[in-house]
């Protein structure tokens, strides 16, 4: 876990990403997403951490449509990133994967039910 990158606005977590090589977080300048990645643009004009402080959140037509990522950004909003990671790092440990091996998949994206993704984000399997 590259813990620096930490949550990206949507609630990706780029901490995990298959693709850290390639990417520095869209908190770090640099991301080659800025430009056209509507939740980054929105939080940094509305001057909030992430989509969970937002009051319209979550809103429709952007990442957040993905139940994984809209799921993170939930948990964060009840919670605080800080946890977040460390429930996710902890399930990493146990075989609990964000992100399958050369994939942008992981175990968070087989449900198709919130609860179960964050019962599996606290608990694990």
């Amino acid at each position: 876990m590259e813990i620096q990158k930490g949550i990206a606005y949507c609630g990706l977590v780029c901490a995990l990403c298959s693709q850290n090589d390639n990417c520095v977080g869209c908190r770090n300048e640099g991301c080659k997403e800025r430009d056209s990645c509507k939740n980054l643009q929105c939080c940094k004009a509305k001057n909030i951490e992430g989509c969970w402080e937002c009051e319209a959140f979550p809103c429709k037509g952007t990442i957040l449509d993905n139940i994984r990522v809209r799921v993170f950004a939930k948990f964060v909003r009840q919670y605080n990133p800080e946890f977040l990671l460390r429930c996710l790092e902890n399930n990493e440990k146990n075989g609990i994967l964000y992100h399958y091996p050369g994939k942008l998949n992981g175990d968070y994206d087989v449900f198709n039910n919130e609860d179960d993704i964050i019962e599996l984000i606290l608990k694990g399997r």
